[in-house]
């Protein structure tokens, strides 16, 4: 018997994948998403969403993308690993994912070809250009300077870029170093652990969308608790715990998920840290 056959499932439930419709809209996560889709819609400008490892940013910014899906006046670009050797191969790799032609051999020239490109884009073909940097922890002093810079294009109304960057805390301190970066940003978002209430309702909520429609839920009440207190409410903490606990169901021929099967996982993973 499969593993979606045994538990009564269309779709694996705790994948860590930032599948946008697993996407669970605690009120910090529904909040950030809105003022996100807000800021965008008003041509605002700089966004910055900050997180620890594990809290659902890289989620997030998909779900940010579906809620624009099928709009064509947006255009989306994303970087997911913006760790760039220098500052012209950021600005070359940014004038390719645009699709900018022919090659540049200059740091001005390639600034001078973005600014025509945003200023086609937005003003003449009256389109919102978005650009969503993943993994921001990565960006040096340098793919700032040229962020900052991209930033100052704009008309009498609206920036003509419109930047999002998710990004690890370790990134705070460094774009405070750069001048006049941080009075750029409109949406300043920092994303927390759920507490325990939500984790219990993330799980729900995941194998629910995952397709189990039992009368019970496959946790006790003390299960979550026990999943909480050993996660602290990391949405993919969360996720790997109880991916290892529907595994244990199966094979143990469980029926639900108890606090003894949880502490009997959680034993067993300390052998490996």
């Amino acid at each position: 018997m499969s593993y979606l056959t045994a538990l009564h499932l269309e779709r694996e439930p705790f994948s860590t994948s930032p599948d946008p419709s697993f996407f669970y809209r605690s009120k910090e996560h529904y909040t950030a998403l809105n003022r996100l889709e807000i800021a965008i819609r008003l041509k605002r400008g700089l966004n910055l969403i900050l997180g620890d490892v594990g809290t659902g940013k890289t989620t997030l910014s998909r779900a940010l993308l579906q809620a624009f899906y099928g709009e064509d006046d947006f255009i989306f670009h994303m970087i997911l690993d913006p760790a760039f050797k220098s500052e012209y191969q950021f600005l070359t790799h940014l004038t390719k994912l645009f699709g900018i032609s022919p090659f540049f051999r200059s740091t001005i020239d390639h600034r001078e070809a973005i600014e025509k490109y945003l200023y086609h884009k937005c003003v003449e073909e009256k389109k919102t250009v978005v650009l969503i940097i993943d993994e921001g922890q990565k960006l040096m002093q340098p793919q700032l300077e040229v962020l900052r810079t991209l930033l100052n294009y704009e008309t009498n109304e609206y920036k003509l870029l419109q930047l999002v960057i998710f990004a690890q805390m370790e990134l705070l301190p460094r774009v405070k170093r750069v001048r006049n970066f941080m009075d750029r940003v409109n949406v300043k978002y920092m994303l927390n652990p759920l507490d325990e209430q939500e984790t219990g309702k993330f799980i729900e909520f995941r194998l629910k969308q995952a397709g189990y429609h039992g009368e019970r839920s496959l946790l006790t009440a003390e299960a979550v608790q026990k999943v909480y207190e050993q996660t602290q409410g990391y949405p993919r903490q969360i996720a790997l715990l109880c991916h290892n606990a529907m595994q244990h169901l199966i094979m143990g021929d469980h029926e639900i998920v108890t606090a003894e099967l949880i502490e009997k996982i959680i034993a067993q993973e300390k052998i490996w840290n």
